[in-house]
């Protein structure tokens, strides 16, 4: 908060986010969970919001209707109350009661743009950026991308000041006068080695960053929730001994032939016998409609958290 507009700002409060889904990384498409990750600012005011309270934010933004799907990239996304999210943000709702009046209270004396920037970590914790450089070291796409968000976070992080952000013609985004990057103090974690069994991968030339048409599931996107949920459950018998839950993040490419095909895991168990039987799995996946860039087909990278839980017993009444 400040006063002044050449003042720079204070921080007022914070409010944890006491509910989470999908995983780190921007929202590319309806129905993946994820939490976007950008640059918004609030354009709505909903005071009878299924979730208590809600403010809501403007995605997709002009980045995200060039790097997500251009018919299903997902809408509706609010910080809210009532602490459950299927890709929103929640907070408490004695909190969204103190934070819907803060910004009601700043719309009505004529602030009509109130920035809302959502990071995928503190980029001032060294844990936090460590855990983010493992998960990125792999996908030089997401790297870029989070490589932009550091820059307005260290812009806001010394100066004090809203960074001035741009898109370019391809939706990344440029962060005016970016102060240098900070020195890590300590080294990248090393990769953890896994004795999987070896995969047939296929040589798919280019992939496309931004395409017009992200790749289709049989069925649409609600179909591929149903697969992925039924993926879950069928591996719950391996589950190592005493895990409940495990959340794997697969990539994969849908190549310009529709055919999935390169899995691999990024983050998640280290389970050899698990991980080799999901990736099994994944492999047997049905031909998807290809990525569409100017009408012709082309080759996308995905990557999709896979959500393994052994359900809750019921307690007896």
């Amino acid at each position: 908060m400040k006063n002044d507009i050449k003042d720079q700002f204070q921080l007022f409060k914070t409010y944890k986010v006491c509910a989470l889904a999908g995983t780190l990384g921007p929202k590319r498409m309806e129905g993946d969970y994820q939490v976007p990750e950008g640059f918004y600012y609030i354009n709505e005011f909903n005071p009878r919001s299924n979730y208590y309270l809600s403010l809501g934010i403007n995605y997709p933004n002009v980045s995200d209707k060039i790097l997500s799907d251009s018919l299903r990239p997902g809408s509706e996304i609010y910080i809210h109350g009532s602490c459950v999210t299927v890709g929103c943000i929640p907070i408490r709702d004695e909190q969204i009661d103190e934070l819907y009046i803060l910004a009601a209270y700043a719309k009505d004396q004529g602030q009509d743009f109130i920035p809302v920037h959502i990071f995928p970590v503190r980029f001032n914790v060294e844990r936090s950026v460590k855990y983010l450089d493992n998960l990125t070291k792999d996908d030089q796409t997401l790297k870029k991308f989070a490589d932009k968000m550091e820059d307005a976070f260290d812009y806001f992080d010394k100066y004090k000041q809203l960074p001035i952000v741009m898109i370019g013609d391809k939706g990344e985004y440029i962060v005016n006068d970016v102060p240098p990057r900070r020195v890590k103090t300590a080294a990248d974690d090393k990769p953890v080695k896994k004795n999987l069994k070896p995969r047939t991968t296929r040589d798919v030339g280019v992939l496309a960053d931004a395409v017009h048409q992200w790749p289709q599931f049989p069925g649409g996107a609600d179909e591929f929730m149903n697969y992925l949920d039924k993926l879950g459950k069928d591996m719950i018998p391996y589950l190592p001994k005493g895990v409940m839950t495990a959340y794997v993040q697969v990539e994969f490419v849908i190549d310009k032939d529709g055919t999935p095909v390169n899995f691999k895991v990024l983050k998640g168990s280290n389970d050899v016998t698990m991980i080799d039987e999901l990736l099994d799995r994944m492999e047997k996946m049905p031909v998807w409609k290809p990525a569409l860039l100017h009408d012709k087909p082309v080759a996308k990278k995905m990557i999709q958290t896979i959500t393994i839980a052994t359900p809750k017993k019921k307690e007896d009444d």
